[in-house]
């Protein structure tokens, strides 16, 4: 569990305390979303994101939930829906070892993640360190015969 010390009180534990905490710091509440429900989007996906996608998942865990996110992102560009949130940030850290680790026909099995996490991976300030994961451009196969 993370800990953040910080100068003003006592330490913060949490993944999420520690993310908003820092989004209000920087002054970037918009992360958090800006109307009432998309402040609920954005919780739920932060809550899922700790209780799903915990970097200790079986593959058949991750089956499910590269499932549930594909079907999620169908007609979404971002997690809670036309907004950039703190939401799709640490989801796109979460998934990161996932995503480094799936086949070319497995990314094309899951066209929404792939299209969602390759546009995070872009997005100014957000990959950082982490490595950067090769989408082909064209599809291998498709459903025509």
């Amino acid at each position: 569990v993370p800990i953040l010390q910080t100068n003003n009180g006592p330490g913060l534990t949490g993944l999420m305390t520690i993310a908003a905490h820092l989004v209000k710091q920087a002054k970037k509440d918009q992360l958090l979303g800006r109307t009432a429900e998309e402040k609920a989007v954005v919780q739920q996906w932060l809550e899922y994101r700790v209780t799903r996608v915990n970097g200790g998942s079986s593959k058949e865990d991750t089956r499910v939930i590269l499932k549930d996110l594909n079907v999620h992102l169908e007609d979404k560009v971002y997690l809670a829906g036309n907004i950039f949130t703190l939401a799709d940030i640490l989801m796109y850290y979460g998934l990161h070892h996932v995503m480094m680790d799936l086949t070319v026909q497995e990314k094309e099995k899951y066209l929404n993640v792939s299209r969602w996490f390759n546009h995070i991976q872009h997005y100014p300030g957000v990959r950082q360190h982490l490595s950067n994961v090769v989408f082909i451009k064209n599809r291998l196969y498709t459903n025509a015969h």
